[in-house]
C-alpha cells in the first residue's frame, strides 16, 4: 500500500524510521507492506535517500489514486487543514499527530471522512506515544467517562520535577530546558498551559460526544510558580504539577488546566521528568492510568503508524467516531471546587485568615520569612476569591488536591 507524508520534520523522518525499521511486523499487522511512495517538503534533502521521494506539489499526491493515506505531521493549522480535507474528500485516510488540527477542526474532519468512506485518526495528538485516543474510543465505550486528569505536556513537568528536586527557579529550568531540547526558545506554548489545553479539550470532546472549544477552557501556566511555592509544598508533603483536567458532574462539564498542589497518595505525584500520564474514572471501570514519553521522535511516529496500520485494514470502510460539531457549553469555572493553598504576607494576621475562611492549615515553610501559608477546606472558586477578597496581601494561590 502506497501512503504519502506531509512533512518531514522530526516526526515526519520518524515515520519513516519506523515503518523502514518494522516493515515486516508492519506488513504483517496491516495485512500488506506499506511503502511510503512520497514526502512533502519545501526542502530538497540531495545527498540523503528521502530525496528521491520529496515533493513540492500537494497536488501530486492529491491526484494519485494509488496514494490511500496521507500522513500529516506538518502542526499549524495552515495549510494543514486544507490539505487534510483535500485529503478526505479524495476517499484518502489521514493520520496525524497535529493537537492544533485536531482541537479546532477534529469534529468536522472526522465527519468529512465519514462522508468519503475514509478514516481521520490522530493518536498522537495528545501524549504522543501514550495510547489515550483509542481506549476513549472503543475500550471504554461502555463507560460513562466522569473524569479524565493528565500531565498533557513534558516539558513543563520536566521543569516542575527540577524545581522539585533541585530547588531550582523558574528562570534557570527554562534555560536548562532549552540547552536540552525540551522547550523551544519561544516557549509560550508549553510554559503557558496552551499545549495542554487543546489536549484536553479533545480529550474531552471524545468524551463527551461534543466539540469542546479549546478557547473555552480556562488555562494557567507555570510562569508564576516560584523555589519559594516548592518549599512549601515539600512541607506539606506535596509536588506542583502542571494539571489539565476535565470532569463531568451531572449535567456539568468543568475543563480547565493549572497548577495544583498534589499529594503522595495522587496516581499522578511520581510522574516525573518528561512523562506523561493520563488519569481516567469512568463510572463502572473505576480508575485507570495511561503513562508514558508524551513526547519525542520515535514515540509520536509509533503512535501514527499505529493509525497507519489501522487505516490500511479499513480502506474504504469508515470507523465511526462520536465526535459531533455541536458545540457542549462548559459550565462557569466559578462553581468547581477545590482546596486552595495561600501565601500571604506576615501583615496578614491569623485572626484575620480565620475570620476570612473558617477553619484552615497554617503552614510555614524553612527559610522562608515575610510570610506563610495556609490551606483551605474545599470550596467553590466563587466563594474562594470572595474571601480572599478581604485579606489585603494575598501573594501567590495554588490549587490543591491532597
Amino acid at each position: 500500500m502506497e501512503i504519502a507524508v506531509l512533512g518531514y520534520g522530526t516526526v515526519g523522518s520518524g515515520v519513516v524510521e519506523v515503518l523502514e525499521t518494522n516493515q515486516k511486523s508492519i506488513a504483517k499487522r496491516a495485512g500488506e507492506p506499506i511503502h511510503v511512495k512520497y514526502v512533502l517538503d519545501l526542502r530538497d534533502f540531495f545527498g540523503q535517500p528521502i530525496q528521491e521521494r520529496i515533493v513540492h506539489d500537494y497536488e501530486t499526491i492529491l491526484k494519485d489514486d494509488s496514494v490511500k493515506i496521507v500522513v500529516e505531521v506538518m502542526g499549524g493549522t495552515n495549510p494543514a487543514y486544507t490539505f487534510v480535507k483535500q485529503a478526505l474528500e479524495a476517499g484518502k485516510s489521514v493520520a496525524t499527530s497535529n493537537k492544533e488540527l485536531v482541537a479546532k477542526y477534529g469534529a468536522k474532519l472526522l465527519k468529512t471522512a465519514e462522508a468519503h468512506n475514509a478514516n481521520f485518526m490522530f493518536e498522537a495528538s495528545v501524549g504522543g506515544g501514550i495510547p489515550i485516543i483509542r481506549p476513549l474510543m472503543s475500550s471504554l465505550t461502555a463507560d460513562e467517562i466522569t473524569e479524565i486528569t493528565g500531565i498533557l505536556n513534558g516539558t513543563t513537568n520536566y521543569m516542575l520535577t527540577k524545581m522539585d528536586e533541585e530547588g531550582a527557579d523558574y528562570a534557570k529550568v527554562l534555560k536548562d530546558a532549552q540547552d536540552k531540547g525540551y522547550a523551544e526558545r519561544n516557549p509560550e506554548a508549553d510554559v503557558e498551559g496552551y499545549d495542554a489545553c487543546r489536549k484536553i479539550a479533545i480529550l474531552t470532546s471524545l468524551a463527551c460526544g461534543q466539540q469542546i472549544d479549546f478557547e473555552d477552557i480556562y488555562t494557567e501556566g507555570i510562569t508564576k510558580i516560584t523555589d519559594i511555592d516548592f518549599k512549601y509544598a515539600r512541607t506539606l508533603g506535596t509536588s506542583i504539577k502542571l494539571l489539565a483536567s476535565s470532569k463531568h458532574d451531572g449535567d456539568d462539564i468543568y475543563a480547565m488546566v493549572s497548577p495544583v498542589m498534589i499529594g503522595k497518595n495522587h496516581p499522578l505525584y511520581s510522574v516525573r521528568d518528561v512523562f506523561n500520564a493520563v488519569f481516567v474514572n469512568g463510572n463502572m471501570l473505576g480508575d485507570a492510568m495511561f503513562y508514558g514519553r508524551g513526547a519525542g521522535k520515535l514515540p509520536t511516529a509509533s503512535a501514527v503508524v499505529a493509525d497507519v496500520v489501522e487505516e490500511a485494514k479499513h480502506i474504504g470502510e469508515n470507523i465511526k467516531v462520536e465526535w459531533q460539531q455541536e458545540k457542549r457549553e462548559l459550565s462557569d469555572m466559578k462553581n468547581a471546587s477545590h482546596r486552595f493553598f495561600v501565601r500571604v504576607g506576615d501583615n496578614v494576621s491569623e485572626a484575620d485568615v480565620k475570620k476570612a475562611f473558617g477553619d484552615v492549615d497554617f503552614v510555614k515553610a524553612e527559610g522562608v520569612d515575610g510570610e506563610y501559608g495556609f490551606v483551605t477546606e474545599v470550596m467553590a472558586e466563587k466563594d474562594f476569591d470572595a474571601k480572599a477578597g478581604q485579606l489585603t496581601s494575598v501573594i501567590a494561590v495554588i490549587r490543591g488536591n491532597f
